[in-house]
């Protein structure tokens, strides 16, 4: 639901609204470039991509919360590495969550289809994911 405030725009998901970690959402944020109904993965942004995403979202971040300086490309490594963490935690909560509403929703969706999905590019992000390593 989009609100309006002198000029800008602000979107809330009521749905599942609450406190997360920054690198979750964001995380889970570049998951759902896959899509829902036609999930593919291939729409996950590369490393350049994101790079670029977060530079920006920490640039904006920072003006908001009145911090001098730019943001250094070692800022923006830390938060890539926390975000791809952070989407295969999203990759494992979503699949648990679809297998529970197999079990108990009554709205008309492969439920446990999502979740072999999301737990497949959970352990095929894993490996790389793993070898990120924060810098010093």
């Amino acid at each position: 639901m989009p609100l309006v405030f002198a000029g800008s725009v602000k979107f809330i998901d009521y749905e599942y609204s609450g406190y997360n970690y920054q690198a979750y959402d964001i995380g889970n944020h570049f998951n759902e470039f896959a899509g829902l109904n036609e999930v593919d993965y291939s729409h996950y942004p590369d490393r350049a991509f994101q790079l670029q995403w977060l530079r920006s979202y920490l640039e904006a971040y920072k003006e908001h919360k009145g911090q001098a300086g730019e943001v250094t490309d070692r800022e923006v490594e830390i938060i890539y590495v926390q975000v791809n963490r952070f989407a295969l935690a999203s990759h494992f909560f979503w699949g648990l969550w679809s297998l529970i509403q197999a079990k108990l929703s009554s709205i008309d969706f492969d439920f446990v289809g999502y979740a072999v999905l999301r737990f497949n590019q959970y352990f095929k992000m894993k490996s790389e994911v793993a070898a990120l390593a924060l810098p010093e």
